[in-house]
Order: structure tokens, then sequence, then C-alpha cells
């Protein structure tokens, strides 16, 4: 019988399909990297898909996100996608949770039950709170790294966080990570030099942006969060982040 997976079949096969269906993942953050990274997910036919993002649609993520249009703005990020997923594939199972995930509301996730983990968050204490759980469960975990100020959607790779090179976020990770004695992560990370872009203000309210260097560059984690230059972003940088995310969960699930 055709249905929407034969193609999926062809490559895959029944065994791999079948496998799929009855996997359970979880996506953090479903922005301008995990709202692509889930719904390839879901065209790939994961049976069970539980997303967490406490943010609204905005305006300003039209430029970049799946699911930003003008008739969703103002509406919760992961109600918009759940509606989208099932629209997809009526069958999959989609867990949609309100919540931004920080280390003072992680103990209101069982991460036990997940067969793979996508981080996707942007803040750094929660993704490396989240990193840090997931290996004490062992439950396998992808994380992206930064895709913002970057114009080359071919400079990302698919490196163990030791490995990486260049990206900001990954070396804050880097060291914080090693700290905490995590000796290994799976990263999708961008070797393009990021260009730093900050906002500002003028007279007339309107707001100016000039380039910057990277003033976080070997400053403690407590200056790289409260370091916060206006995040410049375009429309085809970001998702090919999210495609290789999806890409390497679903060929580690079928393994």
């Amino acid at each position: 019988m055709i249905d929407q997976f034969q193609r999926t079949f062809l490559l895959l096969g029944k065994e791999n399909i079948n496998k799929l269906k009855n996997r359970r993942v979880a996506v953090f953050g479903v922005g301008g990297v995990g709202g692509f990274a889930v719904e390839a997910l879901c065209r790939s036919g994961v049976g069970c898909i539980d997303i967490f993002d406490g943010d609204v649609v905005d305006i300003t993520n039209i430029n970049r996100q799946l699911i930003a249009t003008h008739k969703t703005i103002g509406l919760n990020k992961v109600d918009v996608l759940k509606e989208r997923l099932l629209d997809i594939n009526p069958d999959v199972k989609v867990g949609a949770y309100k919540l931004f995930y920080l280390p003072e509301t992680a103990d209101n996730v069982d991460l036990s039950v997940y067969d793979y983990v996508a981080d996707a968050i942007d803040t750094m204490t929660a993704k490396i709170e989240l990193v840090c759980r997931l290996k004490a469960l062992n439950v396998p975990v992808i994380s992206s790294m930064g895709a913002a100020n970057k114009l080359d959607p071919t400079a990302f790779k698919v490196a163990d966080i030791y490995e990486t090179s260049v990206c900001p976020m990954a070396r804050i990770m880097r060291k914080e990570l090693r700290k905490r004695g995590v000796d290994a992560l799976k990263v999708v990370y961008s070797e393009e030099m990021p260009a730093v872009v900050t906002g500002r203000k003028t007279g007339d309210g309107s707001v100016s942006y000039s380039p910057r260097q990277n003033k976080t560059q070997n400053r403690p984690l407590s200056y790289a969060l409260s370091y916060r230059p206006v995040p410049a972003s375009i429309a085809f940088v970001p998702p090919v982040a999210g495609f290789i995310l999806a890409g390497e969960i679903v060929k580690d699930l079928i393994k």
C-alpha cells in the first residue's frame, strides 16, 4: 500500500521504519534550528516527539523560523508546531510543553523516558544543565552550537565537543563540561567565524546595528551569559543545522 512513508521505506526498509515509529525523541528549543529538526523527525517517521519551548512567535522570527508567519505571531511556538506535525502525520504522538528548560525548571522534566534528545536551546546554563543530566542517565543527546551571526550553511560539521574549533559557544561548552566531568558530547557546529552584531537604540527610538568583536573570548561563563549581542541570522543557515541534528538522530536510532 502506498503511504506517506513509501520513499523512506525504499531507503531504510521496513525494520528501520518500525524502529523509528517506536522511538520517543525530545527536542528542547523549537526556534530557527529546533523547529526544522522537529519537522524532519516527524517526516522521517519518528512515532513520538516531545517539544519544549516557553516562547511565543514574534515578528522577528519570520525571517528564519519554520512556524513563524504573520498569522502565528503571538501564539505559543509548541502549539503551532504541534498542529503542523499532526497535519503532516496524524499518527504521530506529540507532547507540547510550554517550558523554558533552565536549572530551576529541570526537575519538571523526566528525561529518562527518551530514546534520544536534541538540544537546540540558546541559553548556555540551560544547555549545560540538560547535557549533564542526560549524560548521567546515559540518554543519547546531540547539541546544536551557535547558528547565529553566520552566512555559510556549508560550514557545519558534526563532531565531539572536544574536537570543535572556532565556534564561541562550543568553546564555552568545552570548558564548562570538562569542569563537570562530561567527557564526550556529539554536537553540530560551524567553523565559520561569527560576526558579532550589537544593537543600540538611537534618539528616535529605532535600533542601529554595528559589527563588533566577540568580547566573550577567554571570559568566564558568568560574563558570557551577561553579554547579549543582538543575534543576527538569516533564512538559510539555522535550518541546515536543524536538518543535520535530525539526520544524526535518525541514523543513530536505526543502528
